[in-house]
């Protein structure tokens, strides 16, 4: 299956580029699991995004966190998403790969650090993340710290 994939500062985002990422996540995140939140955080104008297609329609999207803007310390791995239509087909393992890629091209080395859905942990171990804080609910779901050291 072929991606292709952008990644660029929040700023270097076209217009149909922005409101493709965040429809797929308000389809998943508020839709889906049913979390009324506030998704847009006053974070997202001080990070890149990374937006990975197939078939020039947006399969799956990963927010890449600077470090000290979500962790004192440490850069991060947020909103990341996949659309239902492309579930099961490698792209989330796609995407985590370039968003470590991406990561440490943007930001240097060091640990990276997210917040998880529990039900996912073994997906992120898989990349080397560790549990690294305890059980907390955020929006009604379970999640855990995990870091990549």
């Amino acid at each position: 299956m072929a991606f292709t994939h952008i990644c660029k500062a929040f700023q270097e985002l076209s217009p149909d580029e922005m409101y493709d990422m965040l429809r797929l996540r308000s389809e998943v995140f508020v839709v889906e699991q049913n979390c009324v939140f506030l998704d847009l955080d006053n974070k997202d104008q001080k990070c890149h995004h990374l937006l990975l297609y197939q078939d020039n329609k947006l399969a799956a999207t990963a927010r890449l966190v600077p470090p000290g803007l979500s962790y004192e310390h440490n850069m991060s791995i947020g909103r990341i998403v996949t659309s239902p239509a492309v579930r099961g087909t490698g792209v989330g393992k796609v995407l985590m790969q370039l968003s470590l890629d991406a990561c440490y091209r943007l930001y240097g080395a060091g640990p990276i650090k997210i917040g998880a859905q529990v039900y996912a942990r073994k997906f992120y171990e898989a990349f080397g993340f560790e549990q690294s804080g305890e059980v907390y609910d955020e929006d009604g779901i379970d999640h855990i710290e995990m870091t990549k050291a």
